[in-house]
């Protein structure tokens, strides 16, 4: 552990806690008063506790829980990059990691009062009709979809000794996060005042949140929502990344010119991913949260774009 517990304060077992979800995540578990221990492949410091073991070790995920004896457990941790090249880690990590995490909790002494975990609305595939709501079948239409779908059907066999939440968030973004995520890249060339962009299909739609609100939806969900609930995390909005690149020559002040490249064009394109959050209105008043164009300022205003907050 990197330093004692401190008695009287809830436990939260946070993993993915160091990548972009989770340091606003930890965040919002630190004001929410948890003391946060977070999951990692190496020891460090940071925010949280970090306890380390990597997702595939089972014995040393067993060694974690029971030492840390979390209150709450929030599940992040995944191979969250749809164009990830490496189908097998994609499956390994997602669905055979959460597995061993599910195993190491269930048979701990401490049972969880909650386990909260990150799916994806990406499950949905290319849905027909309007916004999506949790009772829309499934179709998913990528490696990184399928995975996360049999992830949850995987967790549905430990629902007897779990009390597990899943979540599907669609697309959100913040300062933080990488440039291979399409939104940090289309900022970030308009800061550096590039004149040229390549980008594949952008005559698709997107359901945009802003991370903060994101992290302050799972903090609401750890207080309210009832075991075997699947919640879509989303604004309720659609914007295309046309409408995206419109907004940002206004932040900017210029206007981007953009080609399509043919390597960036998926197959199995998922055309229009807009959420239905009515159910995770009735937990959770986080989202829509902050309004798309404020966030796409906020990252364009950021001095670092590493910095978060």
């Amino acid at each position: 552990m990197a330093s004692p517990s401190k008695p009287g304060r809830p436990r939260a077992l946070l993993t993915g806690h160091d990548g972009f979800t989770g340091r606003y995540v930890a965040l919002e578990l630190e004001a929410a008063g948890y003391e946060v221990f977070g999951l990692s492949r190496e020891a460090g410091e940071g925010q949280s506790l970090v306890v380390s073991a990597d997702l595939m070790d089972g014995e040393a995920l067993r060694g974690v829980v029971d030492a840390v004896r979390a209150d709450v457990v929030i599940h992040l941790a995944a191979i969250a990059f749809v164009a990830h090249g490496n189908a097998d880690s994609i499956y390994q990590v997602n669905v055979l990691g959460t597995r061993h995490l599910l195993e190491a909790l269930a048979g701990a002494s401490r049972t969880p009062r909650l386990v909260v975990l990150a799916s994806s609305a990406n499950v949905y595939g290319n849905a027909a009709g309007g916004a999506i709501s949790e009772t829309v079948d499934p179709s998913p239409a990528n490696d990184y979809a399928v995975s996360k779908l049999a992830m949850e059907h995987m967790a549905r066999l430990w629902a007897d000794r779990l009390p597990i939440v899943v979540t599907r968030p669609f697309n959100y973004t913040g300062v933080g996060q990488s440039t291979s995520f399409l939104i940090p890249k289309i900022v970030d060339h308009f800061r550096r005042g590039a004149s040229d962009i390549e980008l594949g299909n952008i005559r698709v739609w997107r359901d945009f949140s802003d991370v903060r609100s994101i992290a302050k939806a799972y903090i609401d969900l750890l207080e309210k929502a009832e075991p075997g609930s699947v919640f879509n995390l989303c604004s309720g909005q659609g914007h295309s990344l046309e409408e995206v690149l419109e907004l940002m020559g206004e932040i900017a002040g210029y206007r981007i010119r953009v080609s399509v490249n043919p390597n960036y064009v998926r197959a199995n394109e998922v055309q229009r991913l807009v959420g239905d959050g009515r159910k995770l209105a009735t937990v959770s008043d986080a989202l829509p949260g902050i309004p798309f164009p404020e966030t796409l300022r906020w990252m364009y205003s950021s001095a670092d774009p590493e910095v978060h907050r």
